[in-house]
């Protein structure tokens, strides 16, 4: 981490915005995901500038609990790739094992967008590859950054949404 921080070749005040995706379906879910909110605007380089509603939601992939998602938007000071990293030791910090492909999971953060970079590399790929056809993400997304253009295929957030099925995705009222 401590070289990506040292780059010459990023600009000193790189300031933009991000956004990413949460999830949880193990252990106390909202705690998790409110631990994890909280811990995100505590790192240096990172300011919460917006959070949505948390949703439930079926589990895609194999026979398990609900999700509980939501999405954040992030004012960055970083460099894609350590945000990524930073990502990553959260979900850690929070007891993410990884397992199986779309396995349940205590905490799950994914980058989607960061501001409008198209990036593609063997560790990385901005916008989330799949998040367009999510509407675990593009609901909460949208309730937060409804006019964000995702850079590849020119369209706002809010006119995604549309084009993928919602009914699986239901706001949560706490239990």
């Amino acid at each position: 981490m401590e070289n990506l921080l040292n780059n010459s070749a990023i600009p000193s005040r790189l300031i933009t915005q991000s956004a990413i995706a949460l999830g949880s379906n193990l252990g106390d879910s909202q705690e998790i995901l409110a631990a994890a909110i909280e811990t995100l605007a505590q790192t240096p380089g990172i300011k919460l500038l917006a959070k949505s509603n948390w949703y439930r939601t079926k589990a895609v992939g194999p026979p398990q609990p609900d999700y509980l998602n939501g999405c954040a938007i992030l004012q960055v000071e970083v460099i894609p790739e350590l945000l990524l990293e930073i990502l990553l030791s959260i979900e850690n910090k929070y007891g993410r094992i990884r397992r199986d492909r779309w396995g349940a999971r205590t905490l799950d953060l994914d980058l989607l967008l960061y501001n409008d970079l198209i990036l593609n590399t063997p560790q990385l790929q901005i916008p989330h590859p799949r998040m367009c056809d999510r509407a675990f993400v593009l609901v909460p997304l949208a309730e937060i950054a409804p006019d964000w253009v995702e850079p590849v295929c020119q369209r706002t957030i809010k006119e995604l949404v549309k084009d993928v099925d919602c009914s699986d995705v239901s706001l949560f009222k706490g239990d």
